[in-house]
């Protein structure tokens, strides 16, 4: 009986993911022309009325620049996920963003976020791509992720750096020695850790670092896909943002109220044993 109750409940649950992915592809389709619309007022394509806001009004000494300069560079520095990875010299890069968008794949499941660039001076290609393979989709556990080689054009990569070493007093070699360094940049998004083929190659503390760092390549990739993405407008403006600050405000007073609640049981629990050895001891008298 047990086992097929189970059993039920097993193709039930099958078939509301099949009707749920069915009906997300459905309303993706929807969201096409409206991301459409954005992407040719963001790139000046068309122009609008309203789109000359408190926030663009501050660039009036960029009037030859079309559109909304820096659209997908504030939408993110403003997410606070994305925020952290984003550095200084990473946002001369990101402004030449065009567009941002994410699909679907199948064999093997997972999803593939596309980031589309203006011509640029620090690389070559026009697209980067980051792609995420699934165990299961529906519950879902990250296998892999892929991302775009990226094909920098000399002295411009952002992931490294140059550093230069005065030569030691005496030194025959008069010239500075200069080496490369990785360092932290939102373009090591394109470059995920990588699971060994063979477990057996890692041990424990580097097992766990990777999957830590797996964990927040998953939370950056699901951050841009599910908030940035669909709501780029509003994070642009901030008013996420402040959504998002509530969001954390109202899980705090709710940690707070289970806190307080967590007290008050403990109170209780004294008081019932207070009680219970208020009686003990009055039982203790009466039998003396």
């Amino acid at each position: 009986m047990f086992l097929y109750s189970q059993g039920q409940h097993d193709e039930l649950e099958a078939k509301f993911f099949e009707e749920r992915a069915a009906l997300e592809a459905k309303y993706q389709k929807l969201y096409q022309p409206l991301y459409s619309k954005r992407y040719d007022i963001v790139n000046g394509v068309v122009e609008v009325d309203g789109v000359t806001n408190e926030v663009t009004m501050d660039q009036e000494d960029k009037a030859e620049e079309k559109g909304v300069p820096d659209f997908w560079l504030t939408a993110m520095k403003t997410n606070e996920v994305l925020a952290e990875e984003i550095s200084e010299r990473d946002e001369g890069a990101l402004k030449y963003i065009k567009d941002i968008k994410w699909c679907r794949i199948d064999n093997p499941k997972g999803f593939k976020l596309e980031f589309f660039f203006d011509t640029n001076p620090y690389f070559k290609n026009s697209v980067l791509t980051k792609t995420y393979h699934m165990i299961d989709e529906d519950e879902p556990i990250l296998e892999k992720a892929i991302g775009t080689e990226i094909e920098w054009f000399p002295g411009k990569c952002l992931t490294q750096k140059l550093l230069k070493k005065k030569p030691r007093k005496g030194s025959k070699n008069a010239k500075p020695i200069t080496k490369t360094e990785n360092c932290e940049s939102f373009f090591n998004f394109f470059s995920p850790p990588q699971v060994p083929e063979d477990d057996e190659d890692i041990d424990e503390d580097t097992a766990e670092e990777l999957q830590n760092q797996m964990e927040q390549d998953y939370d950056i990739g699901s951050t841009i896909r599910d908030k940035i993405i669909p709501h780029a407008v509003s994070w642009f403006t901030g008013e996420a943002a402040q959504g998002d600050e509530f969001g954390d405000m109202e899980d705090d007073e709710d940690e707070d109220i289970d806190e307080d609640e967590d007290e008050d049981e403990d109170e209780e629990e004294d008081d019932e044993e207070d009680d219970d050895e208020d009686e003990e001891d009055s039982k203790a008298v009466k039998k003396v």
